[in-house]
């Protein structure tokens, strides 16, 4: 073969590996779009990611509060102390002016004047004396009034930042929810296209609310029960507690409050509201906590299963105890 030969048999297997490599590149398989189960995996991991949020927003609202309570007990303090000041303040002051309008004479007038000068003497001696601790007792009170204004502020820095950590909270949560809304989205376009697949993850997402015909249950935990039950249905909404609308912490918070057992608006907090007991000493009426760190709280009603609100599309329902992360139980009262 020629060397011209040669160069234009080069040139075309360039030309045609450059053309297959295009072929190649336009023809690559594209990304399928997700199935149902992952679309939903990714909706309930929103739904929880906003529950934390939503659990770490009581947790906020409980210690605002706390500390709205110190801070009243602060200046109820810092005011008794302060009107026990003025009052000593307001008696010196008297005593000064009493003695520049003449009604005091100079010690050694009366000295000159007494009859008994060694009696004055002691009486002055008792008189200054008085004035020490009357000048101690407004230092120290003037040292307690300064302490109160340092705790006062304390407490004020204290809410601030509470202030500003509900508010970050709020951001948080309001884009879980964006997130949510659209994997919720879809989900639903997915479900149009795929009605069977769709009518599977539906059975297996709302299987666990079967309707519970009878707890055994009496008492304070009867009635607790009883009220959990009967908001079977209603919408999760976070940070509610009713009377149609709950978030997790908000169900049981009510539902023990109708058997006069008070209770925090906080999962975590909740935690701490009991006797601790086993998974296998369950009894209605208990609640029950999950994920760690805890976020989400149910009440157990028997038979393995627990009345809850689970989240914005499941609403108020009933679910199997180790339906999601175990983390711990306790019975109120």
């Amino acid at each position: 073969m020629t060397d011209g030969r040669k160069r234009t048999a080069r040139v075309l297997a360039t030309l045609c590996i450059t053309a297959v490599s295009g072929t190649m590149l336009v023809a690559a398989p594209t990304y399928a779009d997700p199935d149902i189960d992952t679309v939903q995996s990714r909706v309930d991991k929103l739904y929880q990611q906003a529950e934390q949020a939503s659990e770490r927003y009581n947790d906020a609202r409980l210690e605002m509060t706390q500390a709205q309570t110190r801070l009243s007990a602060l200046q109820a303090d810092l005011d008794r102390q302060q009107t026990k000041v003025d009052d000593v303040r307001q008696q010196v002051a008297s005593a000064v002016v009493s003695q520049y309008q003449g009604q005091a004479l100079s010690s050694t007038t009366q000295v000159l004047l007494s009859q008994d000068p060694d009696a004055f003497l002691d009486q002055l001696t008792t008189v200054s004396e008085y004035n020490d601790q009357q000048s101690q007792m407004m230092a120290d009170f003037a040292v307690q009034a300064k302490q109160l204004e340092m705790r006062q502020a304390a407490a004020k820095r204290e809410l601030d930042r509470i202030a500003a950590t509900k508010k970050e909270l709020g951001h948080e949560k309001a884009e879980i929810d964006s997130k949510a809304a659209e994997a919720k989205g879809l989900l639903g376009r997915l479900k149009d296209r795929a009605a069977a697949a769709s009518r599977s993850a539906q059975r297996s997402t709302t299987a666990s609310a079967a309707p519970v015909t009878h707890v055994a249950a009496s008492g304070r935990a009867g009635a607790a029960v009883s009220y959990a039950l009967s908001q079977v249905g209603d919408a999760y909404v976070y940070g509610a507690a009713g009377p149609s609308a709950f978030d997790c912490s908000g169900l049981t918070m009510m539902a023990w409050g109708q058997a006069g057992v008070g209770l925090p608006h906080s999962s975590s907090a909740q935690m701490g509201s009991g006797t601790p007991v086993s998974q296998s000493a369950l009894q209605p009426g208990d609640l029950v906590f999950y994920y760690s760190p805890v976020s989400h709280v149910g009440m157990y009603i028997g038979n393995g299963m627990i009345v809850h609100a689970a989240n914005p599309g499941s609403g108020v329902t009933t679910a199997p105890v180790n339906s999601m992360p175990y983390s711990g139980a306790v019975r109120p009262g």
